[in-house]
Formats: C-alpha cells, structure tokens, sequence
C-alpha cells in the first residue's frame, strides 16, 4: 500500500499525483490521509468537503483502490508514521515546501520528521515549476 500525507495546497496535490502513480506501478492500493491537530475551520491544509469531494473524483478516476482518512486531534507526522509501521505499508508520499533556516526552527517540520523517523522509503515531491 501506498500511503500520501496530504495538505489541501498545491503540495498535497503533487503527493497525490505520485501516490496514485507509484500505486499503477506497484499494483497496490492508496491510503490518503489528511489529519489535523486542531479543528477543520482553524487549519487551512484540511481538507474542507469541497476539496475532499475533488480528491476523491480524481482517485475514483485513477482506477487505483483507495481509502480516505481525515483524523481530527492528532499530530499529523505521529499519525503518518503510526500508519507507516504497518506491515502493509510500501512507501510514504508526501509534498514538501522550501523553508528558510529560521522557518525550520521556529515551526519546526512534518516532512522533515517524516524524512528522518520513517523506518520505510519516504518520496517527497513537489508540484511542477516550484
């Protein structure tokens, strides 16, 4: 299985992208998960109805399995990596950002955590012309 971290932001959509294609590939199925640790009207990368309604007509398009979780009131990264330590898991996609030195320190972040603590490949992708 495949699994995408995604953000409701042009990185997210890349992640799903390359998920979908890396699940063609490896003739598996695609897990996507948006999580938040705050709630849906605070945190602008969860995905409101509108954009989740989008997701999933373009999964449904693909012709790849698929399954859609959006966990409320957890740390994004703890939730991808928990997901990642099952045996099913194959590869983790998700969209990366270019962030100052000082971005990183004061924010800290997820996809740098992801990097570094998965125990299984991480595929960071990045929308085309960024």
């Amino acid at each position: 299985m495949i699994v995408v971290g995604y953000s409701a932001d042009p990185f997210g959509r890349a992640a799903i992208e390359h998920g979908i294609e890396e699940a063609k590939l490896r003739n598996t199925g695609l897990l996507v998960i948006n999580a938040t640790s705050g709630d849906a009207y605070v945190d602008a990368r969860f995905a409101r109805s509108g954009e989740i309604h989008d997701v999933e007509e373009q999964l449904r398009e693909s012709g790849v399995s698929f399954e859609l979780r959006q966990p409320v009131g957890v740390d994004a990264a703890e939730e991808l990596l928990n997901v990642m330590d099952s045996p099913d898991a194959d590869l983790l996609v998700i969209g990366i950002r270019h962030r100052s030195p000082v971005g990183k320190l004061l924010l800290g972040s997820v996809s740098q955590r992801l990097l570094l603590e998965c125990l299984k490949p991480v595929l960071a992708v990045k929308p085309k012309g960024s």
